[in-house]
């Protein structure tokens, strides 16, 4: 990756499990100065070391590189019915916000959980569940500057992202508008979605597939329409993070073709 892509690795973070920053991924980072989100996905997560992310961050600081973090998601509940899943999904949140201070990302990003065919029915259970999950923990990234940002994943339409957003009103809550999610599971474009959750608008994660499958392809080699995204965001002077979430070194440096010779990023304000 050459030194032409040097404009897009300042603006963008690019996903990264922690595990995998530690056996292999931490140099390559470094030596094409990519800001890492850092996924704390995994069950590895439950056992490691404080002193092992704080030598990553450590590194990561020193070499003055940003970081954003992706918390936890798989087979968590935190809006959910049963009382004793609740909690181990809230310990497992609780672990991996602990990390904030260590690691100062400008943004934690998380999922919600929500499934219509489960919680649709209940709702007002699913989003009081949900409010107590969330709060305390928005109130700890608040305390340390760092915003939440709650990201579109098996939602077939914005409500409940509405709903606990308004909820929570909190200044340092947000959504993270997933370009790939839409596609596979919700089966929309990006605008049903900044139609109601705009104001919230804090970050990107954009990777590309064909509608079927969340493929995490590069942008441009699928079907979403990221030209007529990034003209929205132009035209409503709109900033948000963006992360990219190639699952390959090869989609990374087709993801990096793409941003540069579409020039996208240079419809964002400075």
């Amino acid at each position: 990756m050459n030194k032409k892509y040097s404009a897009i690795t300042g603006r963008c973070f690019v996903n990264a499990p922690f595990d995998r920053l530690q056996k292999d991924l931490l140099g390559l980072f470094i030596d094409r100065r990519i800001q890492p989100e850092i996924g704390l996905e995994g069950g590895w997560f439950w056992d490691c070391s404080p002193d092992n992310f704080e030598k990553i961050a450590l590194i990561l600081q020193q070499q003055g590189l940003d970081c954003t973090l992706h918390a936890p998601f798989h087979d968590l509940a935190p809006g959910g019915f049963e009382p004793r899943v609740v909690a181990l999904s809230r310990e497992k949140l609780q672990r991996a916000f602990a990390l904030i201070p260590i690691f100062r990302p400008k943004a934690i990003v998380c999922h919600l959980g929500f499934e219509a065919n489960k919680h649709q029915a209940r709702f007002d259970r699913w989003l009081e569940t949900s409010l107590a999950t969330w709060q305390p923990l928005i109130d700890l990234a608040a305390s340390a500057g760092t915003r939440v940002h709650f990201e579109n994943t098996y939602e077939t339409g914005p409500m409940a992202h509405k709903r606990l957003l308004q909820e929570l009103d909190g200044d340092n809550v947000g959504f993270c508008l997933d370009t790939g999610h839409l596609m596979a599971f919700a089966n929309t474009g990006w605008q049903p979605w900044l139609d109601e959750l705009e104001p919230w608008l804090g970050q990107l994660h954009l990777h590309d597939n064909d509608g079927l499958t969340d493929a995490h392809q590069a942008p441009g080699t699928g079907n979403f329409d990221f030209p007529s995204l990034f003209q929205h965001l132009n035209n409503n002077n709109l900033c948000p993070l963006i992360t990219l979430e190639p699952h390959s070194e090869h989609d990374l440096q087709l993801s990096m073709q793409y941003l540069h010779s579409t020039g996208l990023l240079d419809l964002l304000p400075s």
